[in-house]
């Protein structure tokens, strides 16, 4: 047995569970067009590969990584590429984002098999990382960071790999429903990510309300033999938090601003882990998920969804009525966000549908009312799970000095809604946390283009500078050079020209043609001499002129 420790805080809520836990998981119907973004994880948005009017087959890779942090996306199903345009996504802001859009054909027909993998122990862990990077796979628990990154320990030892089955929030289903129905392919998932980072331990850790789930596990971890410890933990929320959760089953705490590697742990989601089983053992991209539909419609449960089918068709599938509806949460009601539309399309990391309608309230704990001044009760800092002082955030942050709410540990909140949750003024104050956050980013962002750009001025300066100083040195080497040669240079001349006069007057003097003369002009020419030299004899034997 393992021994459990426990984390400070926490709260525990209603689960909202057994409604959408009633029926088994059953495909999504096959939406008329799918609209996928291209970004759906932490990191660069993927790059499109395919252009309008393609045709793409299900599986088809149609957007490659745009950075190292990244992942490729692919075809949810068989169909046109109708266009590649922007279109709501789910995002607080309700802006529109780059998506491939597909009109679908109906017809499901996969891309020919790329790769048979008969026994994964047999690749290379850096193998098996690039099969998973090229399968799209992102963390299904909610942050989609890419997993292969995790994966990849670079060296350092990996203790412990811990798969999270917890699923604290309410309503949400989709990793227990899982677990229910896929526990072997969910274990067979997880050996094959201890084999990618080597670690020398494995727990699975679930909430122990969740029974089913917890037994289908335990028998599959029997039956095969794996070495994988199966551990129900207490059900508190925020336990299904990573950091939590680790803290919950090892005892050991994530460093401040720091990841579990640092300790020698990973940590994945029991999803992620059958989409590594599916990308690795049947040559399947990650182009849907298990998402639970629930709240307002008349038939909670959780469906296989094709990512980028838009919420509105799972909801009408489900029963809710699209004309009542007050608001769309996805994710969870303590961490989840509310959009702005029912068209927005459901993505990787969508666990979640959560419908309120005007004509029946769901009991949420995150409420859109009027706020209360703070009365300094105390209780938010009672239930922070990082053990943080919230009121002191909130003070900060509502007075924008974000100098001093970093002082006050302001990105160690993970912003699970604790506070939020037992505050009797009813002050939203995970949102003001989100909002200091973004703020400081966009300083910190600006800071970072001025930076650049003095940068740029300061070595622009430098260049010219530089070549200033190398142009006069240049100059003065030659005025140096002319100053210590200019008299050997005249020198040099005053030879040179001394040659060319000599070699002149010995053409003037030298006879030239002499060779076949006539008796006749040879007589002339000694005349001619002879006439010469009288001459130069009168002009030597002649006294000079003193008056000339």
């Amino acid at each position: 047995m393992r021994r459990l420790h426990q984390f400070k805080g926490g709260v525990v809520l209603k689960e909202h569970k057994k409604d959408s836990t009633r029926m088994p998981t059953q495909p999504a119907r096959l939406p008329p067009s799918l609209i996928v973004p291209l970004k759906q994880h932490i990191g660069s948005a993927a790059e499109p590969v395919v252009a309008v009017g393609e045709k793409v087959l299900k599986g088809q890779l149609i957007a490659r990584a745009g950075d190292t942090i990244s992942a490729p996306l692919h075809a949810p199903s068989s169909g046109t590429v109708r266009a590649i345009a922007d279109h709501p996504v789910p995002h607080p802001s309700g802006l529109p984002a780059p998506c491939i859009h597909i009109d679908t054909d109906g017809e499901e027909r996969w891309r020919p098999r790329e790769r048979n993998i008969f026994n994964f122990a047999e690749l290379r862990p850096a193998e098996l990382r690039e099969i998973i990077r090229e399968a799209g796979i992102v963390g299904l628990g909610g942050a989609g960071f890419p997993a292969w990154v995790k994966l990849d320990p670079q060296g350092r030892a990996v203790d412990t790999l811990i798969l999270n089955g917890a699923e604290c929030e309410p309503y949400i289903t989709c990793d227990e429903i899982l677990l229910r129905e896929r526990a072997l392919e969910v274990l067979a998932g997880l050996l094959m990510m201890r084999h990618a980072v080597q670690a020398k331990h494995c727990i699975i850790g679930i909430e122990n309300n969740k029974p089913t789930a917890y037994r289908a596990l335990v028998d599959e971890v029997r039956n095969t033999g794996a070495d994988v410890e199966v551990v129900e933990v207490p059900t508190i929320y925020p336990t299904g938090s990573e950091k939590q959760l680790i803290q919950v089953l090892t005892g050991q705490e994530v460093p401040a601003g720091g990841l579990p590697i640092d300790i020698g742990i990973v940590c994945h989601n029991v999803g992620t882990a059958y989409a590594v089983y599916r990308a690795v053992e049947l040559d399947q991209p990650l182009i849907s998920r298990t998402v639970t539909i629930a709240g307002s419609v008349a038939h909670a449960r959780n469906l296989e969804v094709l990512i980028g089918t838009p919420l509105a068709a799972l909801i009408e599938e489900c029963g809710g009525n699209r004309q009542a509806l007050r608001r769309v949460i996805v994710g969870g009601p303590m961490m989840g966000i509310a959009v702005h539309s029912d068209a927005v399309p459901a993505t990787k990391t969508t666990n979640c549908v959560l419908v309120e309608s005007a004509m029946h309230d769901v009991p949420l704990p995150s409420r859109d009312v009027f706020s209360l001044p703070c009365i300094r009760c105390g209780h938010c800092a009672e239930a922070c799970p990082i053990n943080l002082l919230p009121q002191q955030l909130y003070w900060h942050a509502r007075a924008q000095n974000f100098d001093r709410v970093q002082d006050y540990h302001l990105f160690d909140c993970i912003e699970c809604g604790c506070c939020d949750y037992v505050c009797p003024s009813q002050i939203p104050l995970v949102s003001y946390y989100r909002h200091a956050k973004s703020k400081i980013w966009e300083q910190e962002e600006e800071k970072r283009r001025a930076d650049r750009a003095r940068q740029r001025h300061q070595f622009h300066e430098l260049r010219l500078q530089r070549e200033k100083q190398e142009r006069a040195e240049r100059h003065k080497k030659k005025r140096t050079a002319v100053a210590k040669g200019g008299d050997d240079k005249k020198a040099a001349i005053e030879a040179a020209m001394a040659r060319v006069r000599a070699k002149k007057a010995a053409q003037d003097t030298a006879p030239k043609n002499t060779g076949n003369l006539t008796p006749e002009q040879q007589a002339k020419i000694d005349a001619v001499d002879a006439q010469r030299a009288k001459a130069r004899q009168t002009a030597e034997t002649t006294p000079a002129d003193d008056d000339a």
